[in-house]
């Protein structure tokens, strides 16, 4: 049987990622997001919803850049960490453990420890509620190298633990199921001998 829910954002589960933000001049942030995905993959843009109480909200907005950092299981205290203090009252780098990178197509860091780093460029603001929707252009993806395949020149992150976030719990990825297309893939023949 099912039942109704009230209306909310029931679109579980999502990645759980740190944005960080900010720079020399006006100081740097990081915080937890997971209202965060992709808009587009040609320009490649994302986005990510940011309420304007947080202190990472006028960073991002002085500096209209962000960098969007996967994160791990191993990355996980940190992680929920930075999304229940804020930069206002912490040194959120110092006390996370987490460590700052220098960003290379933006001027705001990214995070070392994260698998993939996403540098973005503020393209558009939309003021929408309880968030404001920053919508970006990647202009750089940083990969940690060891997700890459050498010998396919494939990015596993499956190889990574990314952390996923649904309804207020984190949880490692499951299983690999199947490659894009697999439900449809025609299966190998058999070579006849002769």
């Amino acid at each position: 049987m099912k039942v109704n829910w009230k209306p909310g954002t029931m679109i579980y589960p999502l990645p759980a990622v740190l944005v960080s933000c900010g720079n020399e001049e006006v100081g740097t942030g990081i915080m937890t997001a997971s209202w965060t995905g992709t808009v587009c993959t040609n320009p490649a843009m994302c986005y990510v919803s940011v309420r304007r109480e947080r202190h990472s909200y006028e960073l991002i907005r002085s500096t209209m850049q962000f960098t969007i950092n996967l994160t791990t299981e191993e990355m996980a205290r940190a992680t929920d960490w930075c999304g229940v203090r804020s930069g206002r009252d912490h040194d959120k780098w110092q006390a996370s453990g987490l460590t700052p990178l220098p960003g290379v197509a933006v001027d705001c860091p990214s995070v070392e420890q994260s698998p993939i780093s996403i540098e973005c460029r503020v393209k558009q603001i939309l003021e929408l509620g309880s968030h404001d929707m920053f919508i970006a252009e990647v202009v750089n993806v940083v990969v940690d190298d060891r997700y890459l395949d050498t010998a396919t020149g494939e990015l596993r992150l499956d190889r990574a633990n990314l952390l996923a976030y649904s309804h207020g719990h984190y949880y490692g990825l499951g299983r690999h199921i199947g490659r894009f297309g697999w439900s449809v893939k025609k299966p190998k023949r058999k070579s006849k001998k002769v």
